[in-house]
């Protein structure tokens, strides 16, 4: 069986020594472990740090592309060259190395597809009180929309066997944390957590530029993903709640139609039918995405099939 370590890298010349020599050189149950990293346009001296530590694999993108284009192209590399499990790390030495033994285990033991790492957020020190309450937020919400118990969901630090990373179809360029969870629960992988370590920062983050800024990206990455994978829920749900909102005001009209105030009130009747209209259009929505998502369903089952003829064959 063979593992891939791959570390998704911008500028990490000074980090990258530190979480290459936290990973494992020997795991039970795997005969070959390689070492990957993806340079995203780093302008500085990461390619040359990684040749020098022996990492096995280096592959370059020619610009900085983000961490969801530089993770799915470490997949799409890792698969080519007949990884059986893939972990990814982060550059920056977040996650401790010696704790990818326990994240590749259900793999091995064939109790799982896709295994996060949780950081249990509530005990790292370095996290704000109000980032700790937001990533528990998240978390919860990511939970709800992938139907998965995935406690940690913007964690980084993670494990595919080689049938699950074929799956993984990422159109977002800002993450792939969210939606990856979100999309292996809506396609019933078996997703298991294990309790990890984390280590001292040795930076900071660069993934967002301020709070207010995380909040927006990963709402809007939630949303998004969930509007894939489940419309006529989204869409529907937000009808019922329109056309709830603008029968109560038609009804307080009609209410005061009756009693001979009617005429006061031409207002309430507009903002009814506008919202029962709205409901209307959000239903219709609703189901011109379902059929939209139902053929993405079609559309990912055939691309997960030719994905595994492609790289059956390369590994062959």
């Amino acid at each position: 069986m063979k593992l891939i370590i791959q570390i998704p890298c911008y500028n990490e010349e000074e980090t990258l020594p530190v979480t290459f020599n936290d990973l494992p050189k020997k795991i039970d149950g795997i005969d070959v472990i390689e070492y990957m990293i993806i340079d995203d346009g780093s302008k500085d001296k990461t390619v040359e740090v990684a040749r020098d530590l022996g990492i096995h694999h280096i592959v370059k993108l020619k610009k900085n592309s983000g961490l969801a284009k530089a993770f799915m192209t470490g997949i799409d590399a890792a698969l080519r060259l007949g990884a059986d499990i893939i972990v990814n790390t982060d550059g920056d030495n977040q996650y401790c190395g010696y704790d990818i033994p326990l994240l590749v285990q259900p793999i091995i033991d064939k109790k799982a597809d896709f295994v996060v790492g949780d950081r249990q957020t509530d005990k790292i020190a370095h996290f704000s009180s109000l980032k700790k309450k937001l990533q528990k937020f998240g978390s919860s919400v990511v939970r709800a929309a992938g139907q998965s118990e995935v406690m940690d969901t913007t964690s980084g630090f993670r494990a595919y066997s080689r049938d699950a990373a074929m799956k993984l179809n990422i159109i977002g360029e800002y993450s792939y944390t969210l939606e990856t969870i979100i999309l292996a629960g809506r396609q019933k992988m078996a997703v298991s957590n294990v309790k990890i370590r984390t280590n001292d920062k040795l930076r900071e983050s660069r993934l967002f530029k301020s709070m207010g800024n995380y909040i927006k990206k990963s709402g809007t990455t939630i949303i998004r993903t969930f509007a894939q994978v489940a419309p006529l829920k989204l869409f529907g749900t937000t009808s019922i709640v329109f056309l709830l909102a603008g029968l109560a005001v038609l009804i307080r009209y009609l209410c005061f139609f009756f009693t001979g105030d009617g005429g006061g009130h031409v207002q309430s009747l507009l903002l009814g039918v506008l919202l029962v209209l709205i409901a209307f259009q959000l239903g219709i929505f609703g189901m011109i995405a379902d059929a939209v998502a139902a053929n993405r369903k079609i559309n990912e089952e055939i691309l997960y099939r030719l994905k595994k003829i492609e790289y059956d064959k390369e590994e062959k």
